[in-house]
């Protein structure tokens, strides 16, 4: 069990619950029956899941060149900020049924999808030590799984009731701007006091 007494933690497994509703929670579960509500065939929904995988590869390598270069902290508030915009964009992408804008949707959320966990481990190394974390990285990371399964629990409640998936998109969106404040209220000091670090209790 653990004694958390680090602000810190809070709002790192704060950003990656907000991460898993935004990606493999929202995404992975809802984006095809999205478009499909609008008309796109499911086949061309699931080209534009794999097409964003080519660019995924691509931010996530250049997101750990950054993160060894730049501080964690900015480049979470972008990764996070620029996560929502576009998901507060692909309604509009999808209400156009231009195949354009949905390409350019899968470029840009491809190119952020996991460039958020670098600089995120950066974070946790920063802030509690090499020797802690791995497993404070584990519980954040469990974090990010709870918010999957909220948002793709939270996505099929909202369209049997509302029967649509606009409104869970959008909350979404808001959720990742929240995200990005939550990790600038993380110190830049790479170290802690001592009464402020985790405790294992035994």
């Amino acid at each position: 069990m653990f004694g958390i007494s680090v602000k810190a933690f809070w709002l790192l497994a704060g950003s990656f619950f907000i991460c898993g509703l935004s990606t493999s929670g929202l995404i992975g579960t809802h984006f095809i029956s999205y478009c499909s509500s609008f008309g796109i065939p499911a086949v061309t929904a699931a080209g534009l899941i794999a097409f964003r995988g080519i660019f995924d590869l691509i931010g996530t390598t250049l997101s750990g060149w950054l993160s060894d270069r730049y501080d964690n902290r900015w480049l979470l508030f972008w990764y996070y900020a620029l996560r929502g915009l576009s998901l507060l964009l692909l309604p509009f992408a999808l209400s156009e049924n231009s195949m354009f804008f949905l390409i350019v949707f899968a470029v840009f959320y491809g190119l952020d999808w996991i460039a958020t966990v670098p600089p995120t481990i950066g974070l946790a190394t920063q802030t509690f030590g090499v020797e802690k974390s791995g497993i404070v990285y584990g519980w954040i990371f469990a974090a990010h799984q709870a918010g999957a399964g909220v948002a793709a629990y939270g996505g099929g409640l909202l369209f049997s009731i509302f029967n649509t998936y606009q409104l869970a998109f959008l909350m979404a969106g808001v959720f990742c701007f929240l995200g990005s404040l939550f990790v600038m209220g993380i110190r830049k000091s790479a170290e802690v006091s001592v009464d402020s670090k985790i405790e294992v209790v035994k």
